[in-house]
């Protein structure tokens, strides 16, 4: 710290996350009684427009003047700030969403925690610092997405959850920009324990594609674990703990967005795949949310079940699912997360399934190996001597491909004493 500045305290996450035992990524400092001016003179760069934040000369982590925040608006932007030389160490913890997050540290390493949030650590408790907390309709996102991180060992503090169920009822919720939703969310996912972060959201309206899946059933057989809600979470979870990627976890948590509509409209679920690719074509709208997540979402909704069913289909729909559906060799990755997202529909049904093997995954990554051996320069060629072009080119090349993978199953089923028990999900 800058001996310079009289009153420099440690802030925020990173006195939470060395209380935990746990590495920090950034550094936030708080500085009392000082003015922008002060802090300019001694080579601090001036980086905020909303209130004074600068960086260090050297290190470039963050010092911000002492503030307090009062509600002026509706929404994230809506706040009148307070950064004047008046503005105590106190004051400014209380502006900060949850105890935990409202712990300062001197230079000597002694905490300032005004609002026992050493407590809430030990206990394992998220609980908001002040009635503050409802100003910022972002902190119900945050709050749960530090249930995400942290794990079910921790819990919301019940008079926080009161707080955020009248923060919906106000239609403070209502005026969330879509673009920070989706940030939260995004990072939310890339948490240890994404499920979390929707089942502590739950009854809130955020997300109605989620709530609308609770109560709706399964068939017992291939679902044990309970309706479209439970088997979501838990696919979502199995994502997480096999270290998949976000985009991944993202497929899994929409996969079977199309379930509660087919139910309510048909009674039964038939057809959910095609009809989810709508439904998470405006999730996706709604939320502002990146092409490739809807890409890959889209596209495991659409499929999932055939995938499921593999070992089944004819070379034709083989090639369908490939080449024409997934475009699999010219997007390797992109099939191998949709491949990693229905082992987690697949494993994502309870203690029973969790662990069972998923050979479909292994079986796809084989077919689309052998359909990248062909000669493609070979069969063009080969076409153009017999007098093709254009399209007719295009249709020899399906034709050939269609073939080497009747002549992988032909030649699998051959090595095969006895097939797999496959079960559809």
């Amino acid at each position: 710290m800058n001996n310079k500045l009289n009153k420099v305290y440690l802030v925020g996450g990173a006195v939470r996350d060395s209380l935990l035992g746990r590495q920090s990524k950034d550094k936030d400092y708080v500085v009392v009684g000082e003015t922008p001016a002060t802090l300019i003179a001694l080579g601090y760069q001036p980086v905020g427009s909303d209130f004074p934040v600068f960086l260090h000369p050297k290190t470039k982590d963050e010092y911000a003047l002492a503030r307090t925040e009062r509600k002026s608006g509706k929404g994230y932007c809506g706040f009148t700030v307070d950064a004047s030389t008046s503005v105590t160490l106190e004051e400014d913890l209380a502006r900060r969403d949850l105890t935990i997050n409202s712990m300062a540290m001197d230079a000597k390493g002694n905490i300032i925690d005004p609002f026992n949030g050493q407590a809430d650590l030990k206990n394992k408790i998220l609980r908001h610092t002040t009635d503050a907390f409802a100003e910022d309709p972002v902190r119900v996102l945050r709050i749960a997405r530090f249930l995400a991180r942290f794990g079910e060992q921790w819990s919301i503090h019940p008079d926080t959850q009161a707080l955020m169920k009248q923060l919906k009822a106000s239609g403070e919720l209502a005026h969330l920009v879509p673009e920070r939703v989706w940030n939260e969310t995004e990072k939310a996912l890339s948490e240890k324990h994404p499920q979390l972060f929707f089942q502590a959201l739950n009854g809130l309206a955020l997300f109605p594609e989620i709530e609308s899946m609770q109560g709706i059933p399964q068939p017992e057989k291939h679902h044990p674990e309970g309706d479209v809600y439970i088997h979501t979470m838990l696919v979502l979870k199995r994502a997480a703990d096999l270290g998949f990627d976000v985009e991944t976890r993202f497929a899994a948590l929409t996969h079977d967005f199309g379930k509660a509509y087919c139910h309510q409209q048909y009674g039964n679920l038939r057809g959910h795949e095609q009809i989810g690719i709508k439904i998470i074509n405006e999730f996706c709208e709604r939320l502002k949310v990146p092409n490739k997540f809807k890409a890959l979402a889209v596209l495991t909704s659409d499929n999932h079940t055939r995938c499921h069913t593999l070992f089944e289909l004819t070379p034709k729909k083989v090639h369908k699912l490939i080449v024409e559906k997934m475009n699999a060799i010219v997007h390797p990755h992109r099939f191998l997360q949709f491949l990693q997202a229905c082992l987690c529909d697949a494993q994502g049904r309870g203690e029973t399934f969790v662990n069972k093997d998923y050979p479909q995954l292994q079986f796809a990554q084989s077919l689309l190996n052998a359909l990248n051996q062909l000669d493609k320069k070979a069969i063009v060629q080969r076409a153009i001597s017999q007098g093709k072009s254009g399209p007719h080119i295009g249709t020899a090349m399906r034709e050939a491909e269609i073939n080497c993978l009747r002549d992988y199953l032909t030649e699998f089923k051959n090595n095969e004493n006895k097939e797999p028990n496959h079960e559809n999900n």
